[in-house]
């Protein structure tokens, strides 16, 4: 599958474009700047020269022209990233993994944006895109790191069962992710707010931990 990052230069996009590119797919970092798309995806392949990844750059249009699109751009700038492109995104499912956040001292908060959350925001302007919401608690360093061992649930929520079920067949091929259906999206405006108190605890115990659900053995 060719899988496109809108906001592929940011730390989540470029860890998720490692990993999606070393479970075998084919990786478009897209930017506002090709060059720093191309600069950077450069990078990540170089860092890993053992591996044979598949990223490339490109801008946001050449991203969106992929199978499947990650929107990874920071939260306030989703909006005015997909809108131009709503045309070349139009039938595609696309992933919104961003989160309102802001810094308060030592803690993160969770803010309130338009229709309630990020992914709600980017479905009213892709219309005509299945969009789902999902990743927003991974950590970006240790994705980046693939040597570095993942034990993530991932929760993913759509209004389209389409779009949930390929986004769990994309992030269930990286290992150590476990992809699990949390509903419509309505579901985004509290796993998006959870995240503030995710970071918040990791800055107070200076860690890195992710989301892991107990008592559910039987899923996938």
């Amino acid at each position: 599958m060719r899988v496109g990052i809108l906001g592929g230069t940011g730390p989540l996009g470029r860890g998720l474009a490692a990993r999606l590119a070393a479970a075998g797919d084919e990786v478009v970092l897209g930017s506002r700047d090709a060059a720093r798309a191309e600069d950077l995806a450069a990078e990540l392949v170089g860092a890993w020269p053992g591996r044979d990844l598949a990223v490339t750059g490109a801008d946001n249009e050449g991203a969106a022209a992929c199978d499947l699109v990650v929107m990874a751009t920071p939260w306030d700038a989703a909006v005015p990233t997909v809108k131009p492109l709503a045309a070349a995104l139009s039938g595609k499912v696309v992933v919104s993994v961003a989160n309102a956040l802001v810094k308060q001292g030592r803690e993160m908060q969770a803010l309130v944006p338009a229709r309630g959350s990020v992914a709600a925001a980017v479905a009213a302007a892709l219309p005509g895109s299945l969009v789902a919401a999902a990743g927003h608690h991974l950590p970006a360093a240790e994705l980046a790191d693939l040597d570095a061992s993942l034990g993530s649930d991932v929760l993913v929520c759509s209004d389209h069962p389409e779009a949930t079920a390929a986004t769990v067949d994309l992030l269930g091929r990286i290992p150590g992710l476990r992809p699990l259906d949390a509903g419509s999206l309505a579901s985004a405006a509290p796993i998006e707010a959870f995240t503030a108190v995710l970071i918040t605890v990791n800055i107070r115990y200076k860690a890195h931990s992710s989301l892991r659900l107990t008592g559910l053995e039987a899923a996938p």
